[in-house]
């Protein structure tokens, strides 16, 4: 059993043990309407410890209301029946050059303190037999980030995904968000970010990878 002391450190060092997010075995052995009518009965005991008067009508929905967000809406990429189906195409163009795909929203949470985590995403590739298409990767990393979530874990998912899907260690994945567990408690830092950048093949080089990065300072549209 951890103490308190150490509860607080593993959160405030964003520590986590694997790139898979940890589930139970029987993480969906219930339907989401049965997830969604016991997330509304705990919240609702949440509110009443709180001191909140349910019988409000401005209160009266909201443990309903957080239930569903949270199984429909925040947390749906738990769910691998939920994950985009990434099709892709043979390279008739024999297209080989760098594709970026840029500023691809992050709508996240923390998993330490289901805080929000917000920013972009920036993912290149340089194909070979295989193409994917662009709202694939946009609706993969949405998909990923729509889960309780570390931002280390959360680029190389993404990573590890496109690389077995497109069959190419030539990707590169950076995500650049704000984090309210740092904004709104502990430091209470306003105005930091964090980046995480992970890749593979071709952009573990320099050159290649500098490329991408000049890509990402350039004006937007």
């Amino acid at each position: 059993m951890k103490d308190k002391e150490q509860i607080e450190n593993i959160g405030d060092h964003h520590y986590y043990k694997s790139i898979k997010t940890p589930l139970r075995s029987d993480a969906f052995d219930k339907t989401d309407d049965e997830k969604i009518k016991n997330i509304e009965h705990h919240f609702k005991m949440i509110m009443e410890e709180m001191g909140l008067d349910l019988t409000d009508d401005s209160l009266s929905g909201t443990p309903y209301r957080v239930a569903k967000m949270y199984i429909k809406e925040l947390f749906y990429g738990l769910n691998p029946s939920n994950k985009p189906k990434l099709s892709t195409f043979e390279n008739k163009y024999g297209y080989k050059k760098m594709l970026v795909e840029q500023n691809i929203t992050i709508d996240s949470a923390c998993e330490h303190h289901f805080l929000p985590i917000v920013g972009f995403a920036n993912v290149a590739y340089i194909p070979k037999d295989k193409v994917i298409g662009l709202s694939k990767i946009n609706r993969l990393v949405d998909y990923y980030a729509r889960r309780p979530q570390v931002q280390e874990r959360l680029v190389l998912q993404i990573l590890n995904d496109l690389q077995n899907v497109l069959e190419t260690k030539d990707v590169i994945v950076s995500v650049t968000a704000k984090h309210l567990c740092v904004s709104s408690r502990g430091i209470k830092d306003q105005s930091s970010y964090t980046t995480t950048l992970e890749y593979g093949g071709c952009f573990s080089d320099t050159a290649t990878r500098s490329d991408f990065l000049k890509i990402l300072s350039q004006p937007k549209l």
